[in-house]
């Protein structure tokens, strides 16, 4: 069986991510959402929220699925038996910053591949980070994110 982890913080999952996961689908025959928990980051919406965002966002997809977890990808990847670490890549840094963290798991786990998959053009400037930002000064942010992505403003 062909297991996909695709590890992030999704705070908030934008239409970027929803992208890649939507076009990774035929891929694999299960994709698991790893929500990475790091305790020198303060999210801006709760781990509860974001799963319950994901699950409504696939909850007609049973390949997709969505968990939380704490330290390192790799060790979560063994938990599903997951071969396949998926990324998405928007711009060359992207991909230069993920192929050092790629190389550091391949040398950590042999059986354990990196798939990079280009973001759509129309998502290739759409960041949580900038996302959040918008947020924070009360813009209007919903050309970027999912409809089932919704909190009191």
């Amino acid at each position: 069986m062909r297991i996909a982890v695709f590890p992030g913080t999704f705070d908030p999952i934008t239409l970027g991510h929803v992208d890649v996961i939507k076009r990774s689908i035929p891929l694999f025959d299960k994709i698991v959402i790893g929500i990475g928990l790091n305790s020198t980051k303060q999210p801006m919406f709760s781990v509860e929220q974001r799963v319950s965002w994901i699950q409504e966002i696939f909850k007609d997809t049973p390949s997709v699925s969505v968990a939380p977890y704490e330290g390192l990808t790799i060790d979560f990847c063994k938990q599903f038996d997951a071969s396949f670490i998926l990324r998405g890549i928007r711009y060359v840094s992207d991909f230069e910053y993920e192929k050092g963290i790629a190389d550091m798991n391949r040398m950590l786990s042999k059986n354990v591949e990196t798939i990079f998959l280009t973001s759509s053009p129309e998502y290739s400037t759409v960041s949580s980070t900038l996302v959040r930002d918008v947020i924070r000064h009360h813009g209007d942010v919903s050309q970027f994110l999912p409809p089932e992505v919704r909190w009191d403003k």
